[in-house]
């Protein structure tokens, strides 16, 4: 069963119901203090889209996740258009046993948030410049790589706020096995400084080294080849010689299928 809620401080202003495929039209402004609800009573592979503005994505879905409507510095990350006026379409669906084994970006996730607990993956870090929206880890998981310029959106990022010894971990809820991982770091040069290489390490132990190179765009750091990995972690990020303070994430990519 899947649950699609839309609710206030105090009252459920909508509420829809249904077995494997779900929408839902809300045809009022959010206001501040709206929440936008989706539960799942068997854990499982969906598709989601709770706003048009953003990527729909095929999350591992557990429990029920909750999104208090972002104003203010919590909506800078996101496109303009998200969540504003008043006519807002939800839809959600249940994997077909056929996209289940798709080979996609397993990292993809534009709904993470940190108080995100039931749509994996799920993005941590132990350090975000000054606390912002638009340095948190979740940016670095949207699907957005736009690297020229840094702040609101498109050119949100995490930023490690100068800290040497930040990292980053990517939780994807269950098991999967990763053959390829990406980054796009930020290229607001000379602004931004940039990484010489960082490490990745898998939780079954393992890690790998990724060298950069100053550009902007894909870096294909690493070919791996993990099976059973729950979750990725990003540190020992060595700073390239270079009088700017500011290097920062834009995107992180892990290619790969769940695990059978």
């Amino acid at each position: 069963m899947i649950t699609i809620r839309i609710t206030d401080k105090e009252n459920t202003l909508l509420e829809k119901s249904g077995d494997s495929e779900l929408y839902a039209v809300y045809k009022e402004e959010y206001r501040e203090g709206t929440a936008i609800e989706a539960e799942f009573t068997e854990k499982g592979l969906y598709w989601v889209s709770l706003d048009t503005s953003l990527y729909p994505a095929l999350l591992w879905c557990s429990g029920k996740y909750t999104l208090p409507v972002p104003f203010g510095d919590a909506k800078l990350p996101y496109p303009p258009q998200a969540f504003s006026g008043d006519m807002h379409l939800i839809q959600i669906r249940k994997a077909k046993d056929e996209e289940k084994d798709n080979y996609r970006n397993l990292c993809l996730n534009p709904l993470d948030w940190h108080g995100n607990t039931a749509l994996y993956p799920h993005s941590w870090a132990n350090v975000e410049t000054r606390g912002e929206s638009v340095f948190a880890s979740r940016n670095a998981m949207d699907g957005f790589i736009a690297a020229d310029m840094h702040g609101i959106f498109p050119w949100t990022s995490w930023g490690i706020n100068r800290n040497p010894d930040a990292e980053m971990t990517v939780d994807f809820g269950r098991a999967v096995d990763i053959d390829k991982i990406i980054f796009y770091n930020r290229a607001d040069f000379p602004h931004d400084a940039w990484w010489t290489e960082a490490t990745v390490t898998f939780s079954d132990g393992s890690s790998i080294k990724a060298p950069f190179e100053k550009k902007d765009g894909a870096q294909e750091a690493v070919i791996v080849n993990r099976k059973g990995i729950n979750a990725i972690t990003i540190s020992r990020l060595i700073k390239a010689d270079d009088p700017s303070p500011f290097p920062a994430l834009v995107q992180i990519e892990a290619w790969g299928r769940d695990s059978l």
